[in-house]
């Protein structure tokens, strides 16, 4: 498995669920979208569906939309989560929502999928689960510490299996948090309020540099 380093290819198209979160519609009306032509997009040799970026942001200015957040600002945090079992993406977004921190959280069921999209998100921070079909989180975190694009990745992964059973599969890469579940959620939001502190921290500094 490999991850293209062109930049051009970075920019040039994403899955479905991130059409959806810059566009701030459900994934069915983007496939919907596709469909009618308002949206460019075709195939990977794998079945997966690629949109074009660009005809995003042309769909987005003949509608007159706002792009998305995640698009725009350095004050909010990307965060992108793998996890194949859907009541843990619902309770995790219903989380998010409540807690009301400047994030953007983009949801996977599938390893693969996030791969495929990972290079336009470029996000900052990814919870991601290991006992998944096809590809697993361990198959994940090994691809993605090959790629100096994700060095600075801050990785959470969120799983139901012990630490001896993850040690047994060959462990995790170094700096990669492991939370079981079920999740502590008051934990989770620590290490989101920690990671916002030090980048304000970060920005001043850049800022007092300049």
């Amino acid at each position: 498995m490999s991850l293209t380093t062109n930049k051009e290819a970075y920019d040039g198209y994403c899955g479905t669920s991130y059409a959806a979160k810059m566009l701030g519609i459900s994934v069915g009306t983007v496939q919907g979208l596709v469909e009618k032509n308002d949206l460019k997009a075709w195939k990977t040799q794998g079945g997966h569906r690629r949109i074009s970026l660009q005809s995003i942001q042309d769909y987005q200015r003949r509608h007159n939309l706002a792009p998305a957040s995640l698009m725009l600002s350095e004050d909010r945090l990307r965060v992108l989560v793998v996890e194949d079992d859907d009541e843990t993406r619902i309770m995790l977004q219903a989380n998010f929502d409540k807690w009301g921190l400047p994030l953007d959280a983009v949801m996977y069921s599938s390893a693969m999928e996030a791969l495929l999209d990972m290079p336009s998100l470029q996000p900052q921070v990814l919870l991601t689960d290991l006992r998944m079909p096809n590809v697993d989180g361990f198959q994940f975190l090994k691809t993605l510490s090959e790629h100096a694009l994700f060095s600075n990745l801050a990785v959470v992964v969120i799983t139901g299996m012990s630490a001896d059973e993850v040690k047994a599969k060959g462990g995790l890469p170094d700096g990669v948090q492991m939370l079981q579940k079920p999740v502590d959620m008051d934990w989770l939001r620590g290490f989101f309020d920690a990671l916002m502190s030090v980048r304000q921290i970060n920005r001043r500094a850049r800022s007092q540099a300049a």
